[in-house]
């Protein structure tokens, strides 16, 4: 006798997987919603840099970049290497720069909105 198994619907099991898709993206936007993550992102897009020059150019304390620097890490948007006794950052994910020219695309509609807003005014 043949035992009956329960079959899943494949049409749950993909809204299952999406679900857990659209968490994953969301925890990389969560991850690149600070401005000091934003500015190491903008300075790494040139080429990997140590530590040290990310917190100068992020004007902020060599600690606090490390955090931020361990954040785009774990998300999966930077990776990191040592070279003796500094650690060296770059994107892994290159291709999170074309996400921040088209947030930069909306700014530009949106500023170009609000001064046609303003000259109706």
């Amino acid at each position: 006798m043949a035992i009956k198994t329960r079959q899943t619907c494949p049409r749950v099991s993909r809204e299952a997987g999406r679900r857990v898709v659209y968490e994953k993206q969301a925890e990389i936007l969560k991850a690149l919603a600070h401005p000091v993550r934003v500015a190491i992102l903008d300075f790494l897009k040139d080429g990997e840099q140590c530590v040290c020059d990310i917190a100068k150019f992020a004007e902020s304390e060599r600690s606090n970049v490390s955090r931020h620097l361990s954040i785009l890490v774990s998300c999966g948007v930077l990776e990191s290497r040592k070279e003796g006794l500094k650690v060296i950052y770059s994107l892994k994910a290159r291709c999170i720069m074309d996400f921040f020219e088209c947030i930069t695309g909306c700014l530009k509609q949106q500023a170009n909105e609000n001064a046609k807003l303003l000259r109706a005014i």
